[in-house]
């Protein structure tokens, strides 16, 4: 594999590589998305994802160019002055790579479902895709209107969470309520307490695990008489759960139950 060395910032790849990591939404219409650091980018080669292009720091040790040049379609190498320029984080990382993105898939109702429901904060997105993924769920979705599952944001607070789940976006909850499994809408005030049902091994194996916006909750177009409303005991008395909290705590109920 030829290695590129890019030494300046007026190089044109340099500058279609800067505008593809500073466009959070580029993913879309590119169908590649963008992950930075060590961690995150072993993470994507331990689940057999492969890269098309990699950018490493120009000093990096020759065994790591050998090691990454496996996994790549691409490489390019840059000083740090540059890396910097493209890095997201405040401290740029020695490698950053781009992956495609997979291809949709058929949502399995005989699987448990976690939906984000207008779930808006990115660090929350992120965080309930990595319980989902410790736990068991092999597939999360979200309503329209919800954060940009693939944005550098979420990737990041999913900790390499996405490369162990099959993700979709912007699926109708009128299609959702259409596969006629249990639907368990959390709510912070009203309906049946998680701890009674799971003590009794009565929630269902397959269903829609909703969470929804961190101010307004679920959606309001979720029909009343087909969902059931779960709610978590609080007795330290606080009015509510953050959003990735409660979404861990019942994600763990339910793996703790299907055990």
């Amino acid at each position: 594999m030829v290695v590129t060395t890019i030494t300046s910032k007026e190089n044109p790849l340099y500058k279609r590589l800067r505008l593809a990591l500073r466009d959070n939404s580029a993913y879309k219409t590119d169908k590649f998305f963008w992950i930075e650091g060590e961690n995150l980018c072993l993470s994507a080669i331990e689940k057999g994802w492969h890269f098309k292009e990699l950018v490493l720091l120009e000093d990096v040790v020759p065994a790591k160019l050998e090691f990454w040049q496996t996994f790549a379609d691409h490489i390019y190498t840059l000083p740090r002055s540059l890396l910097t320029g493209l890095s997201q984080l405040p401290s740029a990382a020695w490698i950053l790579g781009s992956l495609s993105l997979p291809l949709s898939f058929a949502i399995d109702s005989t699987q448990p479902v976690v939906v984000l429901d207008q779930i808006q904060d990115p660090g929350n997105a992120g965080s309930i895709i990595r319980s989902a993924a410790a736990f068991g769920f092999k597939q999360v979705i979200t309503t329209p209107g919800s954060v940009s599952l693939w944005s550098d944001k979420v990737v990041r607070a999913g900790m390499g969470a996405h490369f162990s789940v099959q993700l979709t976006e912007s699926v109708d909850i009128s299609y959702l309520i259409g596969m006629s499994i249990p639907v368990m809408l959390t709510d912070s005030h009203d309906g049946e307490f998680l701890h009674e049902l799971t003590s009794k091994r009565l929630l269902p194996g397959s269903c829609l695990w909703v969470f929804g916006h961190e101010g307004r909750g679920v959606n309001a177009n979720w029909p009343s008489d087909t969902v059931r409303r779960i709610r978590i005991a609080q007795p330290g008395g606080q009015e509510s759960l953050n959003v990735a909290a409660a979404a861990a705590i019942c994600l763990h109920a339910h793996a703790s139950q299907r055990i």
